[in-house]
């Protein structure tokens, strides 16, 4: 089994924004936008979340032409509840944790 996800400002912010709506498919490079993160920061957070149970991934059915195909991710039922219970215990550095960027 994979490394259990951690309670990192990054890995708080991830799963806040997967929860804003969490039956919606979101692209990796939309999600790095979003939250400022580098993919190799991301990345990791997705493969360690899908692994654990707490997303499904798959791939785009119809990429854009010209561009290959993406993967896609969102919070599993089991994923969202998780999220939840994960984000609600106090973490000493939420305060200071990431937040996503206002539209």
């Amino acid at each position: 089994m994979a490394r259990r996800p951690n309670r990192s400002p990054q890995t708080m912010a991830l799963l806040e924004a997967l929860l804003e709506r969490p039956r919606e498919w979101r692209h990796g490079y939309d999600l790095a936008r979003e939250l400022s993160l580098l993919s190799g920061t991301l990345y990791p957070m997705l493969r360690r979340l899908h692994e654990n149970g707490w997303l499904d991934a798959k791939w785009e059915e119809t990429p854009e032409l010209g561009r290959p195909p993406r993967h896609l991710y969102r919070l599993s039922g089991a994923g969202a509840a998780r999220a939840r219970e994960h984000l609600a215990r106090p973490s000493p550095g939420r305060a200071r944790g990431l937040r996503p960027r206002e539209a």
